[in-house]
């Protein structure tokens, strides 16, 4: 079991007790597990976010993946700032704004943007290819934390980014959730060896999920700085 104390978010004892309650019965009701001590506290996070224990086993990680998303994050400040860029709005009002703030992270996504969905209806492609292509060209995507819980064809768009044209998030948390290409897009990206992933396997993700992970990895970063205030 992990013994990382996650930070939490919870402002009164009563909060904070359910949340660790909460941790408990999932750890509890897990038992042994093939997760890492770094790994555990992101995948019990997605659990939380929707008490679904098959995260357990269906959540996959690049080998870098968790050391590479605190690095970018506890080094976002001096490197002026880094972009979390999204494939939809959820995933940016679902994120912790004083969290943020505190790593100098930046959120974006261009689902809805005027020239997306026009560039979307001339090429005839989805909006989520040309909102990921418009973060390209905008810089935004290298050593930017990515998530994706939507759309699977931006993290398909995405890995041709990287493979065609050289692009290098810090990260890229894909967790596109459906029936059409879901599954085969998160496959795609676990094939990816330069670029640190996390993905969930299989038809199941969504955004809830895109920022349970990125919450956890958020707390994470900042029981880190925490440890080394006091080291």
């Amino acid at each position: 079991m992990s013994t990382i104390n996650t930070v939490t978010e919870q402002l009164t004892r009563a909060g904070q007790v359910i949340e660790h309650d909460s941790f408990s019965i999932i750890d509890q009701e897990t038992g042994p597990h093939a997760y890492t001590e770094a790994q555990w506290p992101i995948v019990r996070r997605m659990i939380h976010a929707n008490a679904d224990f098959e995260f357990n086993g269906l959540t996959d990680f690049h080998p870098d993946a968790v050391e590479a998303g605190l690095n970018a994050l506890l080094h976002a400040k001096e490197r002026g700032g880094i972009a979390m860029m999204a494939d939809v709005e959820m995933i940016c009002v679902g994120l912790s704004r004083p969290r943020l703030a505190h790593f100098g992270v930046s959120t974006h996504q261009f689902i809805s943007d005027e020239d997306v969905i026009e560039q979307a209806k001339a090429e005839d492609t989805t909006r989520a290819v040309q909102a990921m292509r418009k973060a390209h060209r905008l810089a935004l995507l290298d050593g930017a934390i990515v998530g994706i819980g939507n759309a699977p064809t931006a993290l398909i768009e995405l890995v041709r980014l990287i493979r065609e044209e050289g692009v290098r998030p810090a990260l890229v948390v894909g967790m596109p959730v459906g029936f059409v290409s879901a599954a085969e897009s998160k496959d795609l990206m676990a094939t990816v060896p330069e670029v640190p992933w996390i993905v969930i396997r299989g038809r199941k993700g969504g955004s809830t999920l895109v920022v349970a992970a990125l919450h956890a990895l958020l707390a994470l970063a900042e029981a880190r700085q925490k440890q080394a205030v006091a080291a």
